[in-house]
């Protein structure tokens, strides 16, 4: 039997890149995923390659700068399957920018997005796991929420929130049996970081000790395992997958 049948799961941010890969490996454990992005086309072809695997897989229309898109999100996710026992907070946006140039409402839709988003989600779908006394919450974070990055002290900041929520979360969810994990990814070939020169590509492999990027694979390995029962005791905890670059 698959590690994680019976379990349902909601990614966000599931239509590509991290979100997807997260998506596809939990399905392949043998979770059923709720698949949450702001485009259900895309979420549509995910649940098809989903499906063409044996999985159980569908798509749910969300943005998560949205209260109110959360909350409806939430409600039809939990009218379709009656429960959430895994939840990935995974979607989240970039505006970078130097400081001194960054406007206050690039700074705050980074922050609502990314971490606000989160909480929200979060708030909406831990009911059931308390009724249910199990549950993983996985929280995608960044290195850079660890290090910080010039450029980029709206992301940096949102993502540093992130390990915090993390912890906060664990520890008032643990009497219920719920774990509450984040995972923190380095350079992740993606469309993300594709949009970098061969010039800053170079620069970053030179602070990789492994010498190569990641891939959303790698990211998704990780979450599956913090979604296991095999990761039962580790919770407000923060998994660094980026090579050996920031070792905290």
């Amino acid at each position: 039997m698959s590690s994680l049948a019976g379990k349902i799961a909601l990614v966000t941010g599931a239509s590509q890149g991290i979100g997807r890969a997260c998506a596809l490996e939990l399905a392949k454990q043998g979770a059923t995923v709720a698949l949450a992005a702001r485009s259900v086309e895309k979420l549509e072809a995910v649940a098809a390659e989903i499906s063409a695997a044996g999985g159980v897989a569908k798509a749910f229309a969300l943005d998560v700068a949205s209260e109110e898109a959360i909350k409806s999100c939430a409600k039809a996710v939990l009218a379709e399957f009656g429960t959430v026992h895994i939840l990935v907070n995974n979607a989240g946006i970039t505006k970078d920018g130097l400081v001194m140039r960054m406007k206050l409402a690039d700074f705050e839709d980074v922050l609502r997005t990314n971490l606000t988003g989160s909480f929200l989600l979060t708030q909406a779908l831990i009911s059931p796991m308390m009724k249910a006394r199990w549950g993983r919450i996985v929280n995608i974070t960044s290195v850079v929420g660890e290090t910080g990055a010039a450029g980029q002290a709206n992301y940096a900041a949102s993502k540093a929130g992130m390990i915090g929520l993390t912890k906060s979360l664990a520890r008032e969810f643990a009497s219920r049996g719920i774990t509450v994990n984040a995972v923190a990814p380095g350079f992740i070939q993606t469309a993300m970081t594709d949009v970098l020169t061969d010039e800053q590509k170079a620069g970053i492999l030179g602070h990789i000790p492994l010498a190569r990027y990641g891939s959303d694979a790698d990211i998704a390995a990780a979450v599956a395992f913090l979604a296991s029962e095999g990761a039962g005791y580790i919770t407000g905890h923060t998994l660094d997958v980026n090579g050996g670059m920031y070792m905290g």
